[in-house]
């Protein structure tokens, strides 16, 4: 659960507690740490790339669905309203995919480099997505995360991967019923969904799995910024890094509200659109023959970008 001071409960409720952006800053700062931290780290340990994407690894294939599935399989969950819940984060990243799409035009001949940095203005780091959920609304913002995270993970892949098509290889469904984001999710919802009561040594396991995903999921983010030698065209940073944490916030918030979203399901949808880009996005690239250095300069800007705007969409809420 969240804590800033004595106040409790969600933020309409509390007047004056998260009504500045220097709070909700505050509020974030121990999760923007560890990103530093994890910057940092990198630098002065070296420990070699090898440890830092094995590391990023167990986080993504283990930690982190054991931290969807937990939450979703014990929390309780209104699935009327994850109805439009889900069609405010929908809205939100197929906008991005169309304001992405609208950049073309900074690339002039250099089409990889822009399928590469396409993906960059609707694809969303869901590390942090679910460590300010925790702290806004406990394990009902994570549930609500989780329901958006493991639902739109095919639409933002099949997204991205359609753009780099040409440059990759086969098989993105199998690849996709592999996912171990929408297998946790998918798991934990049709556990709640059919009243599964799990052993509770089962679900303690998995729990103190999860709990360690956020810290070490942080940690991976920021060593994954390219803080030194990042070069490249600057109105192409700017624009993608506006579109991902400004205008797509910006719409979540006008679609939610027009979908009847309050509460727990709006906050989550409005952070959801303003989390900045997924590292997953440079693995992507490179995989696919892409232009990696200039994804991950989107990455560590949006990145740094949000440690303030995200304090901002906060304040708002």
């Amino acid at each position: 659960m969240r804590s800033a001071g004595r106040c409790t409960g969600p933020p309409r409720a509390r007047p004056g507690c998260y009504t500045g952006v220097v709070t909700a800053a505050l509020l974030l700062l121990p999760d923007f740490a560890l990103i530093l931290l994890g910057a940092l780290l990198r630098r002065l340990l070296h420990l070699g790339d090898a440890f830092w994407s094995g590391l990023e690894k167990l986080v993504y294939v283990v930690l982190f669905p054991a931290l969807l599935f937990a939450t979703l399989a014990r929390t309780r969950i209104d699935f009327a309203a994850a109805a439009p819940l889900v069609g405010t984060g929908l809205a939100a990243l197929l906008g991005g995919a169309l304001l992405g799409l609208l950049a073309r035009p900074l690339f002039r001949h250099n089409a990889l480099a822009f399928a590469s940095q396409f993906q960059c203005a609707f694809r969303y780091n869901s590390y942090i997505g679910l460590a300010v959920a925790a702290k806004l609304h406990g394990a009902q913002g994570v549930a609500a995360m989780g329901i958006l995270i493991g639902t739109l993970v095919p639409v933002a892949n099949l997204l991205a991967v359609g753009m780099l098509a040409r440059h990759g290889r086969s098989g993105l469904l199998r690849e996709l019923a592999r996912n171990p984001l929408i297998l946790a999710t998918l798991s934990g919802l049709a556990c709640n969904a059919a009243g599964v009561a799990l052993p509770g040594l089962l679900l303690q396991i998995v729990a103190r799995l999860g709990e360690a995903s956020i810290a070490l999921g942080l940690l991976s983010v920021g060593a994954a910024l390219k803080l030194r030698g990042a070069s490249g065209d600057r109105a192409a940073t700017i624009y993608f890094t506006a579109v991902k944490l400004l205008a797509l916030p910006a719409l979540a918030w006008w679609v939610g509200r027009a979908l009847g979203l309050n509460g727990v399901y709006f906050d989550s949808a409005v952070l959801f659109a303003a989390l900045p880009t997924a590292t997953s996005a440079y693995i992507l690239a490179v995989r696919m023959g892409g232009d990696g250095a200039g994804v991950a300069r989107l990455v560590s800007a949006s990145t740094l970008a949000a440690m303030l705007t995200l304090p901002l969409w906060i304040s708002l809420l």
